[in-house]
């Protein structure tokens, strides 16, 4: 699963579509999936607007051999899955306890926080679980709204998991009430489904992403942003895609002029970007001259940016690591190293909750769950080394050893 983010007007879309179908045209299946709500995704394909009949009520559209598209409507989704809930309610009929089951309008949930997230990421999620495609490339809205559905699950994961811990429900069952039982079912049925929507992001051979930026200050500024955000998030960039560079031109006229000048500067930011983004390949790709409408365009769109591409980067491995620096017994010094590549250091926050040490950069929080020898440990110090923020721990003498 590839997820293709950028600010709005990166051209996002197209490049997804663009990477979507000449993956479908070398022979595998593709579904590319729009969550972004003002979907253009369709419009990108050159589609005609879809009906009932074509989406066969799945609203799974077919473009070609080997590649689908989905527009996915949250609040479409929403009201479908709501519709199974009602109708259990409805068999409360005149119980004692019918009045207990009001439930409020599906659009009203969608105003939840997390709601509209959940829902679209646990349909990709299925969609993915299908195996009827050997990739899926998803086209996030922009960058803040992609981050945070992104971040969802596992943020109401925990939340959940924090207002009704494991050990409580497991209590909870053994009361008096039978229908205890079956709520305690149905809330560790959500947070299961949650947590495999989770897991499936948090798999970096299964999930990985695509930054689009544009060759401007504003787009450097917003690259460094999100692929701070999403190393905090412990998600692998697989590449970034600087998009829209001016061609280089001949002719010594005014026009031509302005476009050399627009061309020296877009190649000063493509350098600065190159030098800073050094662990994942950065893709150049110039501004053509029509917009890469429909299929052939995108073919066209596809093959530069497939030309001579750098190596894409393998690193699979996990972004938190722990290790013994120094010492024994209470006098010993562990360090828990976390790559965050370009995060601004004057961003850093750090917290402790429990058994969690909550990291903040350029605006985002992690809970991380610390490793268990850890957890009896208080934090010394903390910097960045290179790419990576390290967290120095020693024992606390108090709960010292384990």
């Amino acid at each position: 699963m590839r997820w293709f983010l950028g600010k709005g007007g990166t051209g996002k879309t197209t490049v997804a579509a663009a990477e979507a179908l000449a993956t479908a045209r070398a022979g595998e299946p593709v579904l590319v999936v729009s969550i972004d709500q003002a979907h253009s995704l369709g419009d990108v394909l050159d589609l005609p607007p879809a009906t009932s009949r074509d989406a066969g009520g799945s609203g799974i559209r077919t473009v070609e051999e080997k590649l689908d598209m989905v527009e996915i409507d949250a609040l479409q989704l929403l009201r479908s899955r709501y519709a199974v809930l009602a109708s259990m309610a409805a068999l409360a009929g005149t119980h004692e306890h019918a009045e207990q089951f009001d439930l409020p309008e599906p659009d009203e949930l969608t105003g939840l926080p997390g709601v509209q997230e959940l829902l679209v990421l646990s349909e990709v999620a299925r969609l993915s679980d299908t195996g009827k495609w050997s990739h899926i490339v998803v086209d996030a809205p922009a960058s803040a709204d992609a981050l945070r559905t992104l971040a969802a699950p596992r943020t109401v994961a925990d939340y959940l998991e924090r207002v009704w811990p494991q050990h409580s429900r497991v209590a909870a069952t053994t009361g008096p009430d039978p229908r205890t039982a079956v709520f305690v079912a149905l809330f560790d049925r959500l947070l299961s489904g949650i947590a495999a929507v989770r897991d499936l992001l948090d798999d970096r051979r299964r999930s990985t992403a695509v930054i689009v930026a544009t060759p401007d200050r504003a787009g450097r500024a917003e690259l460094r942003r999100v692929r701070s955000w999403l190393a905090l998030s412990g998600i692998r960039v697989e590449a970034v895609v600087i998009n829209g560079v001016i061609p280089s031109v001949g002719g010594s006229g005014a026009a031509a002029r302005l476009l050399a000048d627009q061309r020296a500067a877009h190649e000063a930011v493509v350098e600065e970007i190159t030098t800073t983004v050094t662990d994942v390949p950065v893709i150049v790709c110039e501004r053509r001259a029509a917009e890469p409408v429909g299929l052939e365009a995108l073919e066209e769109l596809a093959a530069a940016l497939r030309r001579d591409p750098p190596a894409p980067s393998s690193d699979t491995g996990d972004p938190v690591r722990v290790q013994h620096e120094s010492g024994t017994g209470v006098e010993s010094v562990y360090a828990m190293r976390m790559y965050l590549p370009l995060a601004d250091p004057a961003s850093l926050t750090l917290g402790r909750i429990g058994d969690d040490l909550v990291v903040g950069a350029d605006g985002m929080r992690r809970r991380v769950r610390l490793a268990s020898g850890l957890r009896r440990c208080t934090v010394s110090e903390a910097e960045f080394d290179g790419t990576d923020l390290v967290v120095r721990f020693v024992p606390d003498p108090a709960v010292w050893p384990l």
